[in-house]
């Protein structure tokens, strides 16, 4: 067998505070860097097949993986965990060698090397136990339950744990496949839903099964990927939207069905927020569907999953501590939210999921601003600094399956981004920005260097001080001052070289806007006693003596 890696521990660091993110072994590699066997075949197309079995709580499947060459080579990786085994794997009608090297990870062997530029295609077909979700969606996997009419009530979910739990496939962020069809077969008494739009569903009257064909016709991350099992009805409506015609899709327990059709919609109302800060919704062709779940939920594309128990907020609860947090339901504004950050603009390593959670956890004041005001939405982004633990840089490490992120990345992400739109203080030319980077990076994978450089590029600022900051380092930026005959001295400091972000003072009515230096004083007449800070940016602001 023949493989390009040494097994080895690796030890990560940052330079950033000397923070050490831990070690990392041959496994967390492989699944997080771009290796040689991933890199040489762009993926093109899945044809997922999955059979669920209920009753022992097993699958078996198959995936037809399309391709295009892009460099001769003759190796390939394909991710599938454990206790799940690869039973063959068939290329142009032959079988070839698959060798699992790590617990997660199979080599297969292919004959000869094709042409680049030529599209190829290999199947395999799998099976086993899949992992059970632990704590679904946190700790994911496959969650089986049952609901309270005692019907299985089944579904998917493997953000970070990665979509490789339950299917075969290049399991990294970077590569997503264009389009994919999916096929899942269940017991006749339950019905699939996956992404997409159904293209059709039938029934075997021998094995009693019922099997469901849905379509993806625009490119989808892995994790993205999901399967919904239970006793569902649903309904259909149509939103107007930016796009034209947008057809929404509500799946619900059939027991659930009053209630929902009331709590959902809110549906129209996010798109009305969403559609007007970040444009369109990234996927009509694919439809939006809202679909109940026996987890909390989770932001699978075109297939967003709901579990909230048809309550306001985060299971009843406000967040922000404000009340502006009981006004809309948490998990339908999140999750849906999650369409324009995460699955239109997708992170290419998980080091960077502050791109998907910072962004999507602003998106939660915005529907309020939307809604209620700017104002509102500002005290509700300022409520959730209670979270924040600044003890980890937002960045983790790059090229490993690090999936201990920091919780910072929602909330510290979400007030690092109502600062800097304090900082632009146009909101019409914020409005702009939060719109033209996901016309700009629509569809596609990107890394956070992408996204700082597109934001100072666009606001004609140079942002990378800010984002070096709040980003690479554990500590927000701290203003020293103290006042002396009504003169303010004033200063940066605990901060990154070069960090010159502006601050506003209020004075009354009056608003001034100061440039503090994080490398020597500055003065200014104020005549006030204290120093009252805009408390839109996220900073501290300590009082020192002379």
């Amino acid at each position: 067998m023949r493989w390009t890696y040494i097994i080895l521990t690796m030890t990560i660091f940052f330079s950033s505070g000397q923070e050490i993110f831990g070690q990392f072994t041959l496994e967390d590699t492989l699944r997080g860097s771009i290796t040689p066997e991933r890199a040489w075949w762009d993926l093109v197309h899945y044809d997922l097949s999955v059979e669920v079995f209920p009753d022992d709580k097993t699958i078996v499947g198959s995936n037809v993986i399309r391709y295009e060459v892009l460099a001769e080579a003759d190796l390939m990786q394909i991710d599938l965990q454990l206790p799940l085994q690869i039973d063959s794997v068939v290329y142009h009608h032959q079988l070839v060698e698959s060798d699992r090297v790590v617990d997660n990870a199979f080599l297969i062997t292919l004959p000869a090397k094709a042409a680049i530029g030529t599209m190829d295609s290999l199947t395999i077909y799998y099976s086993g136990h899949p992992r059970p979700a632990v704590r679904a969606p946190w700790d994911g996997g496959i969650s089986w339950k049952k609901d309270d009419q005692g019907v299985d009530f089944i579904a998917s979910s493997c953000q970070g744990l990665g979509a490789s739990v339950w299917w075969p496939c290049k399991d990294h962020m970077y590569d997503e496949v264009d389009s994919m069809d999916i096929i899942v077969t269940v017991p006749a008494n339950l019905a699939d839903v996956s992404n997409g739009r159904l293209i059709s569903r039938s029934f075997d009257p021998v094995a009693k099964t019922k099997s469901f064909h849905w379509q993806v016709v625009n490119p989808i991350n892995n994790y993205g990927v999901n399967i919904n099992i239970g006793n569902y009805m649903h309904w259909d409506e149509v939103y107007p939207g930016e796009d034209g015609d947008l057809d929404l899709s509500y799946w619900v327990l059939e027991q659930d069905e009053a209630k929902a059709r009331e709590h959902f919609k809110q549906v129209p109302k996010m798109l009305d927020a969403f559609e007007y800060w970040f444009g369109p919704y990234p996927f009509y062709e694919d439809g939006f569907k809202l679909v109940q779940v026996p987890y909390l939920g989770m932001e699978h594309q075109s297939s967003v999953t709901y579990g909230n128990k048809f309550l306001q907020g985060y299971l009843g609860n406000d967040l922000s501590g404000t009340g502006w947090g009981m006004k809309f339901d948490f998990i339908i504004v999140h999750e849906a939210g999650h369409e324009w950050f995460a699955n239109n603009i997708t992170y290419r390593d998980l080091g960077d999921m502050w791109l998907h959670e910072s962004f999507t956890s602003y998106s939660e004041s915005l529907y309020v601003d939307y809604h209620y005001g700017k104002d509102a939405g500002q005290d509700y982004v300022k409520g959730v600094r209670d979270n924040i633990e600044n003890k980890k840089p937002m960045i983790g490490p790059y090229g490993v399956n690090y999936d201990h992120y920091p919780i910072d990345v929602y909330y510290k992400g979400a007030n690092m981004l109502n600062t800097l739109r304090t900082v632009v203080g146009d909101d019409d030319k914020w409005r702009e920005l939060l719109r033209g980077m996901n016309a700009y990076f629509r569809h596609q994978t990107i890394d956070s260097s992408q996204m700082e450089d597109y934001i100072s590029t666009f606001l004609n600022i140079d942002c990378q001080p800010f984002f070096d900051q709040y980003l690479r380092t554990a500590n927000i930026p701290v203003l020293d001052y103290y006042i002396e005959d009504g003169i303010l001295y004033y200063c940066w400091s605990d901060c990154v070289s070069d960090f010159d972000m502006p601050v506003d003072i209020l004075k009354g009515d009056e608003v001034i806007r100061l440039t503090p230096d994080n490398k020597r004083w500055q003065s200014l007449r104020l005549n006030v006693e204290e120093l009252v800070i805009d408390d839109n940016f996220y900073i501290d602001v300590r009082k020192v003596k002379r």
